[in-house]
């Protein structure tokens, strides 16, 4: 019985995934007399895609069933269901344009069968110059961009084979003196089939009411009569509403070769999102002895990623474990962009 309810829970998932999608893409292609046009663009909150953990990252995004550390919150919130023990995780990317991202977690279960992480994710911009019409090339004035994220993720085991996950986030998205707030949540499962390491995992990302941005800068004067004496009146701007992207993973994963010392692992994933067109990503991860990891991943339908690559090296002292994982990611015009993950088990020495 619980293993039927946990096929159809995942069955159900992927129906409530795709009319969720289908629903968004008939709102932004538009109505058949007003014509069509491209959704790309059409949210905010582009930080949200900005992938987590290098280990994803060096296979292309193939972890949508593999994923079993805190980096899970992004890639599948079922994953969280593999921490066992007291866990941290450190992420750092080096992005583009003087941008950078940086996650932070930390999970631990509760009782035998379920976990729970709380997470924080920050992207930041370097310093920008205010420039105008009148002002092109700059007034000496600066601002930021910093976008975060915090949230709470919890995840357990249904039976041996299935598991699932749910995120609740708070988002806060800000650009100078204006910022945009909400809630939004994912879910996600995962099911081992026990068959040469045959996994399926399915997630639905960014469940969330429309954003509105608010604050000083949409504040302003204004002369109503400029050839007249008149006084300059106060002007509130009303931004547009927007939505963060929503965004549905399907990924499968099995064993090529496991034996004592080596494994390899060959994974799938296809990803579509409200704002882009789908994407599919072949994904392998060569381990030597539990101990060292060379992983390679190609993305299909990117306007700028491709190929990715990564190593990783595990660690024991007496008194934890972990992993540090680096990743690279040539971007195309946009130049590579470099990750590093690091991740502390507690509870594993």
């Amino acid at each position: 019985m619980k293993k039927i309810f946990s096929i159809a829970l995942g069955l159900a998932l992927m129906c409530f995934s795709a009319q969720a999608l289908k629903a968004y893409d008939e709102a932004a292609v538009g109505s058949s007399t007003g014509g069509s046009y491209a959704k790309v663009g059409l949210t905010g909150g582009q930080f949200l895609k900005v992938q987590h953990g290098a280990r994803g990252a060096g296979l292309a995004g193939c972890v949508s069933s593999t994923v079993d550390d805190l980096s899970a919150v992004y890639w599948n919130p079922a994953g969280i269901a593999e921490i066992k023990s007291l866990s941290t995780e450190f992420d750092y990317t080096d992005w583009f344009a003087g941008f950078s991202h940086n996650y932070f977690a930390v999970g631990t279960p509760i009782g035998e069968n379920f976990a729970l992480a709380v997470h924080f994710t920050n992207f930041a911009s370097d310093k920008m110059e205010y420039t105008t019409m009148q002002n092109p090339e700059g007034s000496n004035t600066f601002f930021k961009a910093n976008d975060m994220s915090l949230g709470l993720t919890f995840a357990g085991y249904l039976t041996d084979q299935f598991s699932f996950g749910a995120t609740v986030r708070y988002l806060d998205n800000s650009i100078s003196d204006m910022n945009a707030s909400g809630v939004s949540f994912d879910i996600g499962t995962i099911y081992r089939t026990g068959i040469q390491g045959l996994t399926l995992g399915v997630s639905l990302h960014g469940l969330t009411s429309d954003l509105t941005y608010s604050g000083r800068d949409l504040n302003t004067t204004h002369s109503l009569y400029p050839s007249t004496w008149s006084s300059d009146v106060d002007v509130s701007l009303m931004p547009s509403s927007f939505n963060i992207p929503l965004t549905f993973r399907a990924g499968v994963s099995a064993d090529i070769l496991k034996q004592d010392v080596h494994h390899l692992i060959g994974a799938f994933d296809f990803t579509t999102c409200s704002d882009t067109p789908e994407q599919f990503g072949i994904g392998a991860e060569y381990v030597w002895n539990d101990l060292l990891a060379a992983r390679l991943g190609y993305r299909i339908g990117h306007d700028t990623q491709g190929l990715s690559g990564g190593i990783g090296i595990k660690y024991l002292t007496s008194s934890f474990s972990g992993r540090i994982d680096y990743a690279i990611s040539p971007m195309g015009a946009l130049g590579l962009v470099n990750r590093i993950s690091v991740y502390i088990d507690l509870g594993r020495p």
